[in-house]
């Protein structure tokens, strides 16, 4: 029991960490978001790799942080039921919906993905425009890598789910 409890914290651990790291786009792009507002209207520099970080800045903060945020139970829930049940019954739901939802529509996701990200790394896709970024191949990759931390988070999640109900309802 107690190896799965160290593997959901593990995985928890790595989900923390890497929100902890991309939230810091958060600052990047309202600073670059400044700039490039600055530069257009008091100068009238136009500047299309920086316009193009913020959105892939943006597009690394919600794909890489969303497992974090579905770690601290920070996603939408529709609390019908869940509020009012206890922690054997939470965590049947939760095992439930990893295993079943979660973890599935993930992998969907994985699957579907990849043959667009391999076309995009074969030919090394980079902006449409000729001054944008040269990497678009990389911010496709994210297709990759959001379901396989949705689904590492889904299973610590399941994890930590299955320890509860074995414990007879302590977390």
């Amino acid at each position: 029991m107690t190896r799965l409890a160290s593997l959901a914290h593990a995985l928890d651990r790595l989900s923390a960490a890497l929100g902890k790291y991309v939230s810091w786009l958060a600052l990047f792009m309202v600073l670059a978001e400044f700039t490039l507002v600055l530069a257009r209207y008091v100068f009238g520099i136009g500047w299309i790799a920086l316009q193009e970080s913020v959105i892939y800045s943006f597009a690394l903060l919600f794909m890489l942080g969303a497992a974090d945020t579905l770690r601290g139970d920070g996603h939408v829930r529709i609390d019908i039921l869940y509020g009012k049940l206890g922690d054997n019954g939470k965590a049947l739901i939760n095992l439930l919906g990893s295993l079943f939802l979660l973890i599935p529509v993930s992998l969907v996701i994985l699957i579907i993905s990849w043959p667009y990200v391999a076309g995009s790394w074969e030919i090394a896709e980079g902006s449409r425009e000729s001054s944008g970024l040269p990497v678009l191949f990389l911010l496709k990759s994210l297709l990759l890598a959001f379901p396989v931390l949705m689904s590492l988070q889904g299973l610590a999640i399941a994890l930590r789910a299955l320890v509860t109900l074995r414990s007879g309802g302590r977390p």
